[in-house]
This record gives structure tokens, C-alpha cells and sequence, in this order.
């Protein structure tokens, strides 16, 4: 089979293992997923299997940018990985007010340069950033441009955790908005918790969870229904239809004549998904076939 399965992972997940379960319910041996959650995040995490692997690179380019967060941080100290799974190496007896923080939040809204935390999957000279981290190395990343476009301060429980709302672009790191957020209050803090509800157009109100899916198929129940088509988010790229004779054709690499404007077309025969192709010089050209 092949499609899409929004994932709502559990914290304590790797993306990669959560990918791995779920392929192996669709006896899939290719599998991946858009985009990547630590394993203390939850949240939505689309799984994607067989050969719809081959329009993970289009959906990244192509469905909206945006990810939304809830997030959480208590105040007061630091660790070296940015989260409660790491060790303390920064305290402070600073606790911002309410209204600093949403003073903090308006001045963090926008385009601006972040550096990702030493704990990430960031590459530096070959290695993951984490991997150097874990063996005590000293890890300098260079800052990345990010956009944040909403950045809200939701109110603290009893327990004194801090919550937040963020909608940010691809590549924008929770745990650094969490260290920025207490910089710029003139204290430290930790990430709690951080909860992913949108990313790439797949909302966490379609997403189901692992073990509800595990359940179902190990009590012979229909998981397909929960598989979404390889093209279900493909939908900024326009269509092109192909008859029968030229889907051949197209599926055997060959080129095929067309009077449409030059592009990325979603490429179909009658109602199938054949797969992308891209129209250079009015001839419609493979760019993966599905």
C-alpha cells in the first residue's frame, strides 16, 4: 500500500521508530516521515509508505510552510539540551511578570536569525550536532533564518509552567525560542513540553494515534481507512491529464507533447495519480513516477 498516515506521536517516540511500526502494519519496507519530532515532542508527525515515499520532496517544497506548536517552560533553570530530558547547567532566581513575556513575544515575531540548540540533528563536519553534544564536544551552529509568525503567551498552570502557541516556519527549533524567550527576560528557562498541532497542511484534528492503529490491526481491523493518497497534499501544484496510451509512455520515461505553460504538473490518468512531471519547452517530462 501506499499513502499517508497522520501520526499523532507520542513524547518518548523517535520519528524514525514511530515510521518504522507503522510501515510494518502496511507490510511496507519503504517508509518516511515530513519532517522530524524529538522524541520528547508530540504531536502530528505524517508517516508516509511505499511509493509515496517519492513525494516527500515535493510536499516539503510545495504544502504550506507553516508548523504550529503548544509549547511549555518553567523559569529558573537551564539544561544542556533545552529540555527536561537534559542535564542543569544554568540557574537563575529571575521570574519574569506576565506582561514581560508578552512584551518578549511581539519583539520575537518576525524574520530573524536563530541558533538551533547543541542537541539537534543539525550536520557539523559529517556528524549530528547531538552526537557531538552526548561526547562532551563543544558544538558551535551557526544562526539560521527562520520566520516566527505568531508568538503567544497562554497563561501559567498552578505548577508555574509557562504556555505558549507559536506558528513558525520550516527549520524553526521550540527549544530555541524557549532560551530566547528567558534571555531576553534576563533569566534562564526549560522547555516542559512542546506539542506540534500543524505542519505542512496536515492538522492534528486528522491524526490518529499508534497505539489505536496497533490495536485495530492486531484485532483484524481495517487500517487502510486511515491512509490518506500519495497526492492528498500535493494540492498547489496544478493537474494534467494523460490518456492511456501516453500514461505508458510517461511511466517508461518518455516525454510527452503538450500546448500547457512550463512547470510542475500532478499528473494523472482518468482519476489515478501517476506522479510529477515537469513541462519544459512543451514537452511534459518524468520527474517521479509513482
Amino acid at each position: 500500500m501506499d499513502g499517508i498516515i497522520i501520526l499523532d506521536k507520542d513524547s518518548g517516540l523517535f520519528s524514525r521508530t514511530a515510521g518504522y511500526r507503522v510501515a510494518k502494519m502496511f507490510r511496507e519496507k519503504k517508509f518516511g516521515h515530513i519532517g522530524t519530532l524529538d522524541p520528547m515532542a508530540s504531536g502530528v508527525l505524517p508517516i508516509v509508505i511505499g511509493s509515496a515515499t517519492k513525494m516527500i520532496p515535493f510536499i516539503e517544497d510545495f504544502c504550506p510552510n507553516k508548523k504550529e506548536y503548544l509549547f511549555g517552560l518553567r523559569f529558573g533553570t537551564e539544561t544542556d539540551s533545552l529540555d527536561i530530558t537534559g542535564k542543569t547547567i544554568k540557574t537563575s532566581n529571575v521570574i519574569p511578570i506576565d506582561t514581560d513575556i508578552q512584551d518578549v513575544c511581539k519583539k520575537l515575531v518576525g524574520e530573524t536569525n536563530q541558533v538551533p540548540p547543541a542537541f539537534s540533528a543539525v550536520h557539523i563536519k559529517g556528524q549530528r550536532a547531538y552526537e557531538l553534544a552526548r561526547k562532551g564536544e563543544i558544538v558551535e551552529i551557526k544562526p539560521r533564518k527562520i520566520i516566527i509568525y505568531e508568538l503567544e503567551y497562554t497563561g501559567k498552570t498552578p505548577a508555574n509552567e509557562y504556555n505558549f502557541r507559536v506558528v513558525c516556519s520550516r527549520g524553526t527549533y521550540v527549544r530555541s525560542i524557549v532560551r530566547d524567550i528567558a534571555k531576553m527576560c534576563d533569566t534562564v528557562a526549560t522547555t516542559t513540553y512542546i506539542r506540534r498541532t500543524e505542519t505542512n497542511g496536515f492538522s492534528i484534528k486528522n491524526a490518529v494515534k499508534l497505539d489505536f492503529l496497533e490495536k485495530l490491526f492486531n484485532n483484524n481491523g481495517d487500517i487502510s481507512k486511515y491512509l490518506m493518497a500519495s497526492d492528498c497534499a500535493l494540492g498547489d501544484i496544478p493537474v494534467i491529464n494523460l490518456n492511456d496510451e501516453d500514461t505508458k509512455l510517461y511511466k517508461n520515461g518518455g516525454f510527452i507533447k503538450t500546448d500547457e505553460s512550463s512547470g510542475l504538473r500532478r499528473v494523472y490518468s482518468d482519476k489515478t495519480f501517476v506522479g510529477i512531471g515537469r513541462i519544459v519547452d512543451g514537452l511534459l517530462r518524468p520527474q517521479r513516477t509513482i
